[in-house]
């Protein structure tokens, strides 16, 4: 994990500004799938992710093998057949918040955030709106997306093609501090 959070800093320093970093080792992420059949949905605590507020530039980085699901075999079945965790252990968005937003001032924004999510291997541009809240010396962020399985070259075997939606939810929520 720390790992994790020292690439992500590394990162976003490459700007050549001196910068101000926001870091958050409490990212949630989850998703859902839903279908007649069944509903899946997974949890993952583990994520990290950091956001430079004077260049308005933001990461994620989410372990694909951290996400917990209600049953055990959902999640071999993620790692092993889907997310080919071994081979793509981890998945990453890279953006910017598209707005001018003072976030060293406290106050409520929904903002538009434009990047690139890597999943799978396969990188994809998404925008979608989030909410951050900038108060007590911290922000707190949410989003949620859909993300369709075949846009990563995720494939779904015809034999449970009925038990796992084409198109999935993705929620996330970040707490930062500054970087000390």
């Amino acid at each position: 994990m720390q790992k994790l959070i020292v690439t992500l800093i590394a990162l976003l320093l490459c700007t050549g500004i001196k910068a101000q970093i926001w870091v958050s080792k409490t990212v949630n992420a989850s998703f859902f799938s839903s279908t007649p059949l069944e509903d899946i949905d997974a949890q993952s605590k583990t994520g990290a992710s950091a956001i430079n507020v004077k260049t308005n530039e933001i990461i994620f980085k989410i372990n694909n093998s951290s996400f917990q699901f209600k049953k055990k075999l959902m999640q071999e079945h993620f790692n092993e057949n889907y997310m080919e965790s071994d081979k793509y252990p981890t998945s990453d968005f890279k953006g910017k918040i598209v707005e001018q937003v003072d976030l060293t001032k406290p106050g409520t924004y929904t903002v538009t955030v434009k990047g690139n999510l890597q999943i799978h291997g396969v990188s994809k541009e998404y925008q979608t709106k989030a909410s951050l809240i900038v108060a007590n010396d911290e922000i707190k962020a949410s989003s949620a997306f859909n993300v369709k399985l075949a846009d990563h070259g995720i494939k779904i075997p015809t034999i449970v093609f009925k038990q796992i939606a084409e198109t999935i939810q993705v929620k996330m929520t970040a707490t930062y501090q500054p970087k000390k």
